[in-house]
């Protein structure tokens, strides 16, 4: 018997929506239930009208921090106990959901960095796998310097490439066909000394699923430990941040 639910999970989605999808899916399929009651109730706000957030970090955020609090008041009007969001780039307007809220949020940034520290916690270099808006907040380079790592990224270019091949995976162009390049860019981070990498963009887990065996080292997606960390809250298995 699975135990009981204790906490409702808001998720902030659309961003893009098939890595939202993605995301509810590995809920469902990694909920222990034997019936449709067994598994986890999530309030959903699958809103892919949010702004494109890279422009918004480059320039004005008003429009995002407007439809992103927004949301968040909803989910918790709705009767969410915890928010949670499924793309790692808005996180860069993660203050701004947290003041419009009583509410506690997760951060999927925060847990892939716990992750870290549980499963290497001597590795120091870090590849950081991440879209423009991401890089450019440093979200993920001033969490892994905080607990003594040095993050990895790609050169100008192939940042740009990456770019290319996020929009394609949005745009609905076949994974199959886009695998080889992104683990081309993958292997790249991995030869300049990473260590791990991080998936930190929630639509890599779309192509690349579980660490491939091409790229030499780890592979951390941060959807998974968003799943498994949003389980493990709403059953109460881990304390709520805050």
């Amino acid at each position: 018997m699975k135990p009981e639910q204790k906490y409702i999970p808001g998720v902030l989605g659309g961003m893009g929506p098939d890595a939202t999808v993605d995301f509810m899916a590995k809920v469902i399929s990694q909920t222990r239930a034997s019936c449709d009651q067994d598994h986890i109730r999530m309030i959903v706000d699958h809103n892919p009208t949010v702004p494109n957030r890279h422009a918004a970090i480059a320039g004005d955020g008003t429009a995002v921090v407007a439809a992103l609090t927004d949301m968040a008041r909803g989910l918790e009007r709705a009767g969410a106990d915890f928010l949670l969001m499924v793309c790692n780039t808005a996180h860069a307007f993660q203050r701004d959901i947290e003041a419009a809220i009583a509410i506690p949020f997760v951060s999927i940034v925060d847990e892939v960095v716990a992750e870290l520290d549980r499963q290497w916690p001597h590795i120091k270099r870090v590849g950081v796998m991440a879209a423009d808006g991401c890089i450019a907040a440093g979200l993920y380079q001033k969490a892994l310097a905080e607990t003594g790592r040095d993050p990895v990224t790609w050169s100008t270019g192939e940042q740009e490439e990456f770019m290319t091949l996020v929009y394609r995976i949005k745009a609905g162009d076949s994974l199959v066909e886009i695998r080889p390049t992104l683990e081309r860019l993958g292997q790249s981070l991995a030869g300049r000394g990473a260590e791990v990498l991080v998936a930190a963009c929630t639509e890599i887990p779309l192509v690349l699923g579980a660490s491939p065996a091409t790229l030499r080292v780890p592979l951390l997606s941060s959807t998974d430990i968003l799943v498994s960390r949003t389980i493990d809250y709403a059953l109460g298995n881990r304390a709520l941040p805050g």
